[in-house]
């Protein structure tokens, strides 16, 4: 279709400024390519005819993200030969400029293909970012000394519901099995405190509008298509954390943030500590969702125990309202009895150049 003025503006806008995020997170041919691709719809070209009327309400659309992952696919498909050149995940060499030039050539001549596969939901589930909830998850193990239940909300495929099952290291500092096969190598700055708590996972249940099964040949195309395809490594992380996922389940139920919440913290669960996390979801969470799973946590917490202990384990933007480029990221902690909510490491978006904090540091 043909967007309108406004419209326009507003969808070049939204992958203008996804571009800025791709090249702050090292990728620098998505950054070339939304750039240009920004470029092309302002001038009217064949990038902004696979974009409807719906689109460019703001972050939460993901569109651009919707859009490199539906051109993704048709590489990692053998759908897009000519591209495929020049996305590493493929094979090829990342060259900006010839990239361009098939990326738009692509997205032409198969845009209803693009079309249908944008309306896929964007699951990146980075499990990179576990290496900015491991010290969280540490730390409540080792106050309570109690098993974890493990609910997350906003699973996509529930990956990171088992992180324990992953192997982190950096320098002399490591947690987890070396045998594992997802391998997250040299993300903290600081390591975090307790690398020699006893962990031990009682329940992993999660949360997502829309799941993807990561055991299935879709659920993985899917997920693939969502990485960068200058992001090698994190491709392989991901074909890591598919294989966990087949040898340890987990259940993520199709159901959004605030009713399964309340449904999940309903009664406190004596004998576990429970662990309600997320990374990078609440941008995407529409403010009313996101005001009945706070309330939801809020109740809980009340409810809390020493015997049935809640904690809130998040790494987000610092600031929700200002998400650009600049926008620095953090994981923050939040435990009941008592309520405390303390800011416990900086980040990145994917969970790298991880900055752990001392104990107790920082409680704002």
């Amino acid at each position: 279709m043909t967007l309108s003025g406004d419209l326009r503006e507003r969808v070049a806008g939204l992958l203008a400024m996804q571009a800025g995020s791709c090249g702050a997170l090292g990728s620098p041919l998505y950054e070339h390519l939304l750039r240009r691709a920004a470029d092309d719809v302002r001038a009217g070209g064949p990038v902004g005819a696979v974009f409807d009327a719906g689109t460019g309400k703001g972050v939460q659309d993901a569109q651009a993200l919707r859009l490199m992952a539906a051109v993704h696919r048709l590489v990692l498909a053998g759908g897009a030969p000519a591209l495929a050149r020049h996305y590493p995940s493929a094979g090829g060499t990342a060259d900006p400029e010839p990239a361009w030039a098939a990326f738009r050539a692509t997205v032409a001549e198969q845009a209803g293909a693009v079309r249908g596969l944008m309306r896929l939901p964007c699951q990146t589930n980075e499990v990179g970012r576990t290496a900015a909830l491991l010290g969280g998850f540490l730390d409540v193990a080792d106050r309570w000394g109690l098993p974890l239940r493990l609910l997350e909300v906003g699973s996509s495929a529930g990956l990171q519901l088992r992180w324990d099952r992953f192997h982190f290291r950096t320098g002399d500092a490591s947690w987890g099995d070396p045998g594992s096969p997802v391998q997250i190598l040299d993300h903290w700055t600081v390591p975090p405190a307790h690398l020699d708590a006893d962990v031990h996972v009682a329940e992993r249940r999660g949360c997502d509008p829309r799941p993807v099964d990561p055991t299935t040949p879709d659920g993985r195309a899917t997920l693939r298509a969502s990485v960068w395809a200058d992001q090698v490594e994190r491709l392989e992380r991901l074909d890591g954390a598919c294989l966990v996922a087949g040898r340890v389940p987990a259940i993520v139920d199709a159901e959004g943030a605030g009713t399964w919440a309340a449904r999940m913290l309903a009664t406190p669960a004596e004998g576990v500590a429970t662990v309600v996390f997320h990374s990078v979801v609440l941008q995407y969470v529409a403010e009313a969702e996101r005001t009945a799973f706070l309330t939801a946590l809020a109740d809980a917490g009340r409810r809390a125990t020493d015997r049935a202990p809640l904690a809130w384990l998040r790494l987000e933007p610092e600031r929700l309202d200002e998400l650009d480029r600049g926008t620095p990221f953090c994981v923050r902690l939040a435990t009941w009895p008592g309520g405390a909510d303390r800011r416990v490491a900086s980040s990145g978006a994917h969970g790298a150049s991880v900055r752990w904090l001392a104990v107790g540091s920082e409680a704002t």
